[in-house]
């Protein structure tokens, strides 16, 4: 029978975000085993990046360094930005969902199914922790003694014998730590309001009324899952693909070199191709957005407001209104035009300052309650 960690000791291995494991640290559960290895840069060729130097949890296990991540070379950067790994355990796996849209999946075009898919990624990715194959991370598993006892004793004797199932483990571990309440605590300053804990002040609750209304913004209508505005299991993404005309970063790949169309979820091979999914990304979780800029799939704006603004500017004529006040120039157009999802980006009036700035406070509060600290005075 597999060993189980005593609650008490499983609570004590998860609880301070951000710590390294130790020589100490107790690997008897898969949970424990996972946040070793997610803190672990033995598993990058070159022994300097781990899963946390991407998904930092001191900073909401996003990236603060920039629009994309470094990877393990020091050289190599990426062309997308790193997304929160907090709450991904809460997308579905990627398919049709009850409507027959695609839906779910990990990283911003949903090519990895699930977390554990996920999980296989960056550990053989070139420009990212840049292993050869998966033998060549087992056989770091299998040269630290206590990933060698405990991946045995967890998932089957022989389990580091064979690069396949050695590295399968590898990801189940992962996935297992990623869906650990540590990653989805549901605290937040919203969350507290909810359970009748605090009040809103009255630009939060502005913001919240602008963010649930049809009338208004309809941002609900995209970071919204399920029907109940006041849901408190709410992650703030129905989970869906839309192009909604994000901007190609040109600083980004000004740096990395990076040419050509990001398709997006065209480029997900499940969707084999269909033209109608080029330049489509999936609706990301607004939980911590305020403290995980920057924005976008490609990190093109730095402040939430910019993006709020930018939402905004398809929704009046007003040319001052098209301005991206963090290049003092016209938003740029839309790298794919012909898949723009007007239908959505067009619903409601446009919004005054007084009203970009109620709901940048209501997103705020989405905020969990360890980075709230982190958030802008």
């Amino acid at each position: 029978m597999r060993p189980v960690l005593p609650t008490l000791i499983l609570l004590a291995a998860l609880a301070v975000p951000g710590a390294a494991p130790t020589q100490t640290t107790i690997l008897s559960s898969p949970e424990a085993l996972g946040r070793a290895l997610f803190f672990d840069p033995d598993l990058s060729l070159n022994r300097t990046q781990s899963c946390a130097s991407c998904h930092d949890p001191d900073h909401a296990f996003s990236d603060p360094r920039g629009a994309a991540s470094t990877g393990d070379d020091g050289i190599s950067l990426g062309d997308r930005n790193a997304p929160t790994a907090l709450y991904a355990a809460l997308i579905p796996p990627f398919g049709r969902d009850t409507e027959g849209h695609w839906a779910g999946g990990q990283f911003h075009d949903g090519r990895a199914a699930t977390l554990e898919d996920q999980a296989a990624g960056p550990p053989l990715n070139p420009i990212e922790m840049g292993m050869p194959d998966r033998a060549a991370v087992v056989a770091r598993l299998r040269a630290n003694p206590e990933y060698a006892a405990a991946f045995p004793a967890l998932f089957g004797a022989g389990v580091l014998d064979d690069p396949d199932t050695g590295y399968a483990a590898l990801t189940r571990a992962i996935a297992a730590y990623e869906r650990t309440p540590e990653l989805a605590p549901f605290d937040s300053r919203y969350d507290r309001f909810l359970r009748g804990e605090i009040e809103l002040t009255a630009e939060e609750e502005l913001g919240r009324v602008l963010f649930f209304s049809q009338q208004f913004t309809n941002c609900a209508l995209c970071h919204q899952f399920g029907t109940r505005a006041m849901d408190p299991a709410e992650t703030f993404t129905n989970h869906r693909y839309f192009n909604i005309g994000t901007p190609e970063n040109t600083d980004l790949r000004a740096v990395n070199g990076a040419s050509g169309l990001d398709a997006g979820l065209q480029q997900n091979p499940a969707v084999a191709g269909d033209p109608s999914t080029r330049g489509q990304f999936r609706v990301p979780t607004l939980r911590n957005v305020a403290v995980t800029g920057p924005y976008m799939h490609n990190g093109v704006f730095r402040e939430l407001r910019t993006v709020i603004l930018f939402y905004n500017s398809n929704n009046t004529r007003n040319p001052q209104r098209h301005i991206n006040p963090e290049t003092g120039a016209p938003f740029d157009p839309p790298p794919v035009p012909e898949t723009l999802a007007m239908e959505e980006l067009t619903h409601g009036p446009a919004l005054n300052d007084q009203r970009i700035d109620a709901l940048v406070a209501f997103l705020r509060t989405l905020t969990d309650a360890r980075y709230e600290p982190l958030l802008d005075p």
